[in-house]
Formats: C-alpha cells, sequence, structure tokens
C-alpha cells in the first residue's frame, strides 16, 4: 500500500497509545501509557498539547455521549476527564493490582476494558454496562490483551492478544454484551513483532498495528493479508481514522526504554497518512458509563 506517512507530533512517547478522533472538537486524543499523559493533537493548527499529566498509568480512553473522555488508569481507577479535570468514576476492586490496557466502547454503550498481567495473575477483559455494573467478560486470562475493533454488522468482536500472537473473534450479543465462541481470526506467529492496536474500517477490514515489527498491517475478513505500510519506528503500537471524512489514518508509536539508534528515527511520535483510495474508517462508538 504505497502511502505517504508524515510525522506530525514529535512527543518521543514511552508508550503512544490509544489514538482516538473526537469529532465535535475536530481534534486527535492519545495517550502515553506509563508517563501518564494525554495528549491532544489539533490538525487546523498544526499543534499538538499535553492536556493531563496524571500520577498513575493511563492505559486508555473512551469517548462519552457528552463528550468527556472516560479514562482508565492504574490501580483500577477509572475517571472522567472534562475542561482539564479528572475525576474518579469507580474503581474496580479486583484490577488493583494492576493497570488497564487497551479499551474500546460498544454499539450500546457498554466499555470492554482489558487489564495487564502480573507475576502472579494474568490479565481479565471487563465489561462496564451503561447501568453501571462491571463483570468480567472472558473467563479466559490474558498475558497482554490489547486491541479491539467490533465487525460491520456488530455481531463479533476482535480482542488482541499479543503474547499469543493473535487476534481472535468473539460472537457478540447486543442485548446482554455477553461474548463467547471464542477462536483465532489471525495467527500471526512467526511473524516479525506482536499484533497491537488495532481498528476495523468501513469495508470491515481490519488494520493492525505491530509491535517491534514496525508495520500496519491490513487484513481483510477473511483473515487474508491485504497490504502493509512501514514506519520509522520498531514500535508500531496503534491505529486509527480520522478527520471529517475519516480518510485521515493516525498511527502511535512507542520510544519505551531505548533510543532512536534502536528503536528507529521517530520511535514515540505520532504519525499520519492518507487511507488509500476508497478507503475510509468510522466514527468510534460512545461509552454510556454513569459518572
Amino acid at each position: 500500500m504505497p502511502v505517504s506517512i508524515e510525522r506530525v507530533a514529535d512527543t518521543r512517547c514511552h508508550t503512544g497509545e490509544g489514538p482516538l478522533w473526537h469529532p465535535e472538537e475536530e481534534c486527535l486524543y492519545w495517550t502515553d501509557i506509563p508517563n501518564g499523559r494525554l495528549y491532544r493533537y489539533d490538525p487546523a493548527s498544526d499543534d499538538h498539547e499535553c492536556v493531563l499529566d496524571d500520577e498513575r498509568a493511563l492505559g486508555g480512553f473512551t469517548i462519552q455521549e457528552d463528550g468527556s473522555l472516560l479514562c482508565f488508569r492504574g490501580e483500577g481507577r477509572v475517571g472522567r476527564f472534562a475542561d482539564g479535570t479528572l475525576e474518579d468514576v469507580t474503581v474496580i476492586e479486583s484490577a488493583t493490582y494492576t493497570r488497564f490496557n487497551d479499551v474500546i466502547a460498544g454499539p450500546e454503550g457498554r466499555v470492554y476494558a482489558g487489564t495487564m498481567p502480573t507475576d502472579d495473575e494474568l490479565g481479565r477483559l471487563y465489561c462496564l454496562d451503561t447501568d453501571g455494573t462491571i463483570r468480567q467478560a472472558d473467563t479466559e486470562g490474558y498475558d497482554i490483551p490489547n486491541g479491539m475493533g467490533f465487525t460491520l454488522d456488530l455481531e463479533h468482536l476482535y480482542v488482541t492478544e499479543s503474547e499469543a500472537n493473535a487476534v481472535y473473534r468473539f460472537d457478540y450479543d447486543r442485548a446482554t454484551g455477553e461474548l463467547s465462541n471464542r477462536r483465532v481470526f489471525l495467527d500471526l506467529a512467526g511473524e516479525a513483532g506482536v499484533p497491537d492496536g488495532m481498528t476495523v474500517d468501513s469495508d470491515g477490514d481490519v488494520w493492525s498495528a505491530r509491535w517491534n515489527g514496525g508495520v500496519v498491517a491490513r487484513y481483510g475478513d477473511d483473515g487474508e493479508e491485504r497490504g502493509r505500510i512501514e514506519f520509522p519506528a520498531k514500535k508500531v503500537s496503534c491505529v486509527t481514522f480520522a478527520g471529517e471524512d475519516y480518510d485521515t489514518a493516525y498511527v502511535t508509536t512507542a520510544l519505551e526504554g531505548g533510543d532512536r539508534e534502536t528503536e528507529g528515527d521517530g520511535a514515540g511520535a505520532l504519525f499520519r497518512f492518507d487511507a488509500p483510495d476508497g478507503v475510509t474508517g468510522r466514527p468510534e462508538f460512545r461509552s454510556a458509563f454513569p459518572t
């Protein structure tokens, strides 16, 4: 897929992640997870700023129905960010030993959120429902739960597990939010790097970032690869579509604990490219967790 890649924010993030387009603000938000930072990029002014510098890791966020951000942090904490202020909403007691790692809002306003493993516990996948209840969405543990996305028919949810080099596909019950029939959609064992964040475009294709692989790869809904885009950074962490017509892709990367001689020129920066002809993304679903 021949595209022209542009570096738009040279933030040198330890772990840049979770980019989301905010249509009302016409800006892109993304996180630097371990540093607890939330960044905002305005393409109209071609300027970016850190709008939140928190003491806890910021594993991901969703956009609420009212336009505020629902932030998923360390120690199982979930908070609402609006007008420059972060306020706690709830604490998931069974996740206080870890931090969140990637989240997604579903078509009914539920949120699915993964947590990182520790030496003693595997990571988990939670569902935060619109009535405020919280439950474990998948009884299986995760080494590293990661990027998620819904199929066009909204009958399935993709969930990435990085350490397993796999993207799973679940049946999704819209009425209850239940996930079932987990099976492997992409088996990426033997590929360079591991699958990380992802998104699904308006044709149903899956775009998967490859941590330590330096690429974003595109797959049809049949699991066949349709192309890949290389980046000047080894740790490519996530991809999303943005803009008025959702025809611009933004990609986050990580510098982690290394330097650019080893991690690649541009490691930790935010990149952008125009989507290939005919490709557009979809607006992300809004969360409706009570705050």
